[in-house]
């Protein structure tokens, strides 16, 4: 029996070493999987770079999270009707088109995205004309002019309406979701339009001397 005791304690204390271990890396992993203040790395560069580019952030493209990051960051996040807490989780990094996993991640983000947009612009309309701007912000992405993701295209300064009155936060209509999932499949009823725009409401002459592709629902959509 003692030797039996002998051979369990030894045991125990390996067993404890090793559980807090796995506690300390999982939670190391926990820590590093969220870009915030204090954090430093390649992800915290894409962070700036995007908030930049799209006006939220003014300092230096450093990779360093610092108050400049943290506070561009819940700008961002109050403007998109995210928690505003001043840190890049993955509900946050999704929304700016950021992935550091995989591909299958990346596309996740942007069927979530795209989703987002198709509802904030054309919930009313027939599911063609939602699958139709999907297909728009995904054919800006192609484009030389445009910027090359679709968080870059849809956050663009000035690009879609929805970013700017809010209604790209409404909540979500299931066919948009689905529209989404469409476009990007490669459905394109628009026949390669880059711009769209409703005639009723335009108030743009530029957008109206476009060459007219197709109309759809209450948009017209042009190259």
């Amino acid at each position: 029996m003692k030797k039996l005791i002998k051979l369990k304690k030894p045991l125990y204390f390996l067993l404890c070493a090793v559980i807090m271990i796995e506690a300390y890396t999982y939670n190391t992993k926990e820590v590093d999987a969220l870009s915030k203040r204090g954090s430093s790395g390649s992800e915290v560069t894409q962070i700036q770079t995007k908030l930049k580019s799209w006006g939220y952030y003014t300092g230096d493209i450093d990779g360093i999270y610092g108050s400049a990051t943290e506070k561009a960051v819940r700008s961002f996040q109050q403007k998109n009707g995210l928690t505003a807490d001043g840190v890049a989780g993955s509900a946050t990094l999704a929304a700016m088109g950021i992935s550091s996993s995989s591909s299958s991640s990346s596309r996740s983000n942007d069927v979530y995205l795209l989703a987002m947009a198709i509802n904030g612009e054309a919930r009313g309309e027939p599911y063609a004309g939602q699958v139709a701007v999907g297909a728009v912000i995904l054919n800006r992405v192609k484009h030389p002019s445009f910027p090359n993701t679709v968080a870059g295209v849809i956050y663009q300064n000035g690009a879609f309406s929805a970013v700017d009155d809010g209604q790209i936060n409404a909540a979500m209509t299931s066919s948009c979701e689905k529209a989404a999932r469409d476009a990007l499949n490669g459905w394109d009823p628009t026949g390669g339009a880059i711009y769209y725009y409703n005639p009723s409401t335009a108030t743009n002459t530029w957008i109206r001397s476009r060459p007219i592709i197709v109309t759809i629902g209450k948009h017209i959509f042009c190259s």
